[in-house]
């Protein structure tokens, strides 16, 4: 019917590694919130991936089992947001690192901020956007 929206018909690369970049975020949120809480959301920025990630999650599982064009665009418009908001991260927490007694000595990286979680979380998003674009 024309105005439907289109039913997945079987597991395909795409709709698995969308219900993989849904799953992803759980874990990425429960770990980025456990951090944030540790430093009591000292910036407000920290709520950003917290908040981010349940929705990010909640998008994408819907678009798992349910492939509608306005779901996709929504989901590439979180992505996208996904994105930048993790190469923000990285920058926060590579200032948090450098703030710190010694600036970028070693021992910063392994007690500051970890500045490799942005990135994951930018990886991920960019996952999500491969995903709905490659052919």
């Amino acid at each position: 019917m024309e105005g439907c929206p289109v039913y997945w018909d079987h597991w395909s690369l795409d709709r698995f590694l969308i219900f993989f970049v849904s799953v992803a975020f759980v874990l990425i949120g429960i770990q980025v919130t456990m951090f944030h809480y540790r430093q009591n959301f000292h910036h407000k920025s920290m709520w950003v991936p917290v908040v981010s990630s349940p929705i990010f999650f909640a998008t994408g599982l819907a678009l798992t089992f349910y492939n509608a064009g306005w779901l996709r665009m929504l989901f590439v418009l979180f992505m996208a947001l996904g994105v930048l908001d993790g190469l923000v991260g990285v920058y926060f927490h590579a200032k948090g690192v450098r703030v710190r007694v010694g600036g970028w000595q070693m021992r910063n990286f392994l007690i500051g901020p970890p500045v490799v979680l942005p990135f994951l979380f930018t990886a991920i998003s960019a996952l999500g956007l491969i995903a709905i674009y490659w052919r």
